[in-house]
């Protein structure tokens, strides 16, 4: 029988992607940069941001000899910004300890911020031609559906990961056998209604041959998300709106937001201490985290010109910024839509 890795091979050569910009190439920066892009994050909203990085930061050495600051807002908007910390950090340790170039052992890619065993694993394979193989979810999903692999646990992950290496023992071109494995679990063995018919592995997929592709890979039994609340200040003089730094750790470390308050008695003593202030509410929405939902009610708060220039509202980290340039600034998504929300009700007159 032909190998698992030879038939994911062929298949790859001739139905799997070969479109994607940062396939055919050996740059361990630009594979690691759309590795990391790609946790998490569907192909089609990465590659305008892939691009825009680059074209930025076209080297690790360029990446490294920026500050965060100058980062954040090429990543504003794909989420889990902890990625594009690590990114950051990554970049510096490599231009400090590694003369600018990547460790070729998947050891030492590992020992990176922010790179785990299968971003290290897919550099090496990728750009080194290492023997090593990937487990990202696509392949999870594969793999599950292909030997008959139930469970969710930490178990079950161990065996994902015998498997893999036990698949790639003696082979070849593990790099295009990696990328295979990434392209039919997007196009073809997907999450709902799997293409079985155009599958390469149909005929001893387990999970075919019995009816399972609904029930595998098995799922962990979902908690009740949390939901919470947070009152947003647009705090607004002319065109401009105060923008605060948010801490390094916790959500959207590091870029610019709005000042928050927590509940409507913080809101009204706030406004208390500023009689001369308009309060508008914009309307509430929801945005959803892994881990819980949070309810932001926008209040937009409007003041004259001469009176709200002169003070920042005692918001620490806290600055004026003016509205013309918001789609070059750090925000994250949440913020982006208040500020579409100002622009639909007309108050920016420079929109």
């Amino acid at each position: 029988m032909t190998s698992f890795v030879k038939r994911i091979q062929a298949w790859q050569q001739t139905s799997g992607r070969h479109h994607l910009p940062w396939q055919g190439t050996k740059d361990p920066y630009k594979v690691w940069l759309s590795e990391i892009m790609l946790q998490q994050t569907q192909v089609s909203t990465v590659i305008d941001y892939y691009h825009r990085f680059l074209e930025r930061f076209p080297t690790v050495l360029s990446l490294a000899q920026a500050s965060q600051a100058e980062v954040m807002p090429y990543w504003a908007g794909l989420g889990y910004y902890a990625r594009a910390r690590n990114l950051h950090k990554c970049a510096q340790v490599i231009a400090q300890h590694y003369q600018g170039q990547f460790p070729s052992s998947p050891k030492d890619l590992q020992a990176l911020p922010g790179i785990g065993e299968s971003t290290a694993n897919a550099i090496a394979a990728f750009c080194f031609d290492a023997i090593t193989p990937i487990m990202d979810g696509n392949v999870k999903r594969i793999f599950t559906r292909f030997y008959g692999i139930e469970g969710y646990d930490s178990q079950t992950n161990k065996r994902l990961w015998e498997q893999a290496y036990q698949n790639v023992i003696g082979e070849k071109n593990i790099g295009q056998y990696n990328q295979g494995l990434m392209d039919l679990g997007s196009t073809i063995c997907t999450r709902t209604k799997p293409i079985c018919t155009s599958c390469p592995l149909q005929k001893d997929c387990f999970a075919f041959k019995h009816h399972k592709q609904g029930e595998l890979p098995q799922k962990k039994p979902k908690k009740i998300i949390p939901q919470k609340e947070t009152i947003m200040l647009v705090l607004q003089v002319g065109n401009s709106i105060l923008l605060q730094q948010r801490p390094e750790k916790g959500i959207w470390g590091g870029l610019l937001s709005l000042p928050e308050l927590s509940n409507t008695a913080e809101m009204e003593k706030w406004l208390a201490l500023h009689p001369s202030a308009t309060a508008s509410p914009m309307a509430s929405f929801e945005h959803i985290f892994s881990h819980y939902r949070l309810l932001i009610h926008p209040i937009l708060i409007q003041f004259a010109r001469s009176y709200a220039v002169q003070e920042n509202f005692l918001f620490e980290n806290s600055q004026w910024y003016p509205l013309t340039n918001a789609d070059q600034l750090a925000l994250p998504s949440p913020v982006m839509k208040i500020i579409e929300g100002l622009k639909g009700m007309g108050t920016l007159s420079l929109f």
